[in-house]
């Protein structure tokens, strides 16, 4: 659980404090790799420590990570430059994707499928705490003790998780058979899901769809992905088997994460700047209003994995849980500049709520389907693909509001300038010159800003981001069509 807090509340820790880092190291043109390369670290370990754990024994691979990700914190705490914080995040996500993979296979080594729900639910906790209060704590320490406080906590954390593995774990030892490894497998996944998430993170933003990188990227995509079926089809021992997705369970759990970890990141990851561009509210504030659905993801969780552990049934948490979710986001497009923060309260904690029916039984689910020897494969590629869906979540997401803004900004600006007369002629001018951008329009900015445009701006950036919501539902409700035709196996009792 302590690791696992640590590999998740990596993720979105230093989401407030960007603007502080790079103003203090430079080099803004860099401050989205800060979150990204940690993201891409991320995906890409996952699958390798599951696969390495299965063929060697997890413990030592567990406690490495940990120390990984303890060199990474101290690395990015005493970073003097972008490019030294870049170097920690990055070691930082490599050890964060095998710490989350390791933590979730090392309870399915030491518990019989009937125990784990209420394992696997603690750790859903676990995973929604952390992604809440990511932002919060980001929040905080920027105002307080520095943002660098945000890596330096994780060293006694690891320190301790390190000590605790090393003295009482007792895992069982594989007998690694390097010659038949997936060397080739394993570098094409790695190429593919980069240039997945550069082509994500990149096109629209710093990059046009169709500039000659982002297109260059879109092919890297499809041939690598083509490439590694090819190789995974016929590798010995392959790093994802593809017979993993014969198992009907296996299939449909992973066709509904890879939606979980969208919508959860298209949410989670814009709005705290929502609440603070359009409610006003300060970074703190904001980070402050995710408590409801960290409340709904953890009570959720928590109880659903008790029930599933005394009743052994299954099915019907994540389907419902879907439904839930679907219906949150269909809701969350009807936010407007007027709705009270009691209702975006009430709407974050139902999506919380769906989101803890949903996310550790899909783990569950795929682990009772394997036999131990693949649990740790599984389990890895389950995930693998959710924190894909988690990394288009941030990035087209991003990229759709930013699009939406603008062209919304377009069209509600000159209205607005023109209802102020001469002044509001200067004021466009002026406005155009030194505000134009929304990378330029902070809270405090807007604040400041003549009613009418104040009121512009704050509509332009409701109206960028709840649409997105609304062609979320589709996603959400196929996520729980295909969980229909779940097969409810037997939870079992034995460790094998």
């Amino acid at each position: 659980m302590t690791t696992m807090l640590m590999s998740s509340l990596g993720q979105m820790i230093f989401a407030t404090a960007l603007p502080t880092i790079v103003g203090e190291l430079g080099g803004v043109d860099h401050m989205s790799w800060v979150i990204s390369v940690f993201l891409a670290g991320m995906t890409i370990a996952m699958p390798i420590s599951g696969k390495v754990g299965d063929l060697v024994g997890r413990k030592w691979i567990y406690v490495g990570s940990i120390g990984m990700f303890v060199l990474g914190s101290a690395i990015g705490g005493f970073a003097n430059s972008m490019g030294m914080l870049i170097f920690g995040r990055a070691v930082q996500g490599l050890a964060a994707g095998s710490m989350m993979i390791n933590s979730q296979a090392i309870i399915a080594e030491v518990t019989t499928a009937r125990e784990r729900g209420k394992f696997m639910g603690m750790m859903g906790a676990v995973f929604g705490l952390s992604s809440v209060l990511g932002p919060v704590l980001g929040g905080w320490f920027t105002d307080g003790p520095g943002w660098r406080w945000g890596m330096w906590m994780n060293i006694p954390l690891g320190l301790l998780a390190m000590t605790v593995a090393t003295l009482v774990l007792r895992l069982r030892t594989g007998s690694a058979q390097w010659r038949r490894f997936d060397w080739l497998g394993t570098a094409l996944m790695a190429l593919t899901t980069s240039s997945l998430i550069l082509l994500t993170t990149w096109g629209g933003t710093e990059y046009a769809w169709t500039s000659s990188t982002i297109l260059g990227l879109g092919v890297a995509v499809i041939v690598g992905a083509l490439l590694f079926i090819i190789v995974e089809k016929r590798a010995q021992d392959p790093l994802i088997p593809m017979g993993l997705f014969r198992n009907r369970n296996m299939a449909l759990t992973t066709a509904s994460g890879v939606v979980v970890g969208l919508a959860m990141v298209g949410v989670l990851a814009y709005t705290p700047t929502y609440l603070q561009m359009v409610h006003r509210l300060t970074p703190t504030t904001a980070g402050l209003m995710m408590i409801p659905m960290m409340v709904g993801m953890i009570g959720t969780s928590t109880t659903v994995g008790i029930i599933i552990s005394r009743t052994g049934n299954y099915k019907f948490y994540p389907i419902v849980g879907m439904v839930i979710v679907a219906a949150t986001l269909g809701a969350l497009s009807t936010l407007t500049p007027q709705t009270t923060l009691t209702v975006v309260g009430i709407m974050f904690f139902f999506f919380g709520l769906g989101l803890g029916m949903v996310m550790q039984v899909l783990v569950l689910i795929v682990q009772n389907s394997f036999p131990i020897r693949l649990v740790g494969t599984a389990t890895a590629t389950n995930n693998f693909f959710r924190q894909i869906g988690s990394s288009l979540g941030a990035s087209v997401v991003g990229s759709m509001f930013i699009s939406n803004m603008h062209d919304r900004m377009a069209e509600y600006l000159p209205e607005a300038f023109a209802k102020m007369g001469p002044a509001g002629a200067e004021l466009a001018q002026k406005f155009a010159g030194q505000t134009g951008s929304s990378n330029r329009l902070t809270p405090a900015a807007v604040n400041e800003l003549p009613g009418p445009v104040r009121d512009a701006v704050v509509s332009a950036y409701n109206d960028g981001l709840t649409p997105i919501f609304l062609m979320m539902v589709p996603l959400a409700l196929l996520a729980a069509a295909l969980l229909l035709p779940l097969r409810q196996d037997r939870l079992k009792e034995t460790i094998s």
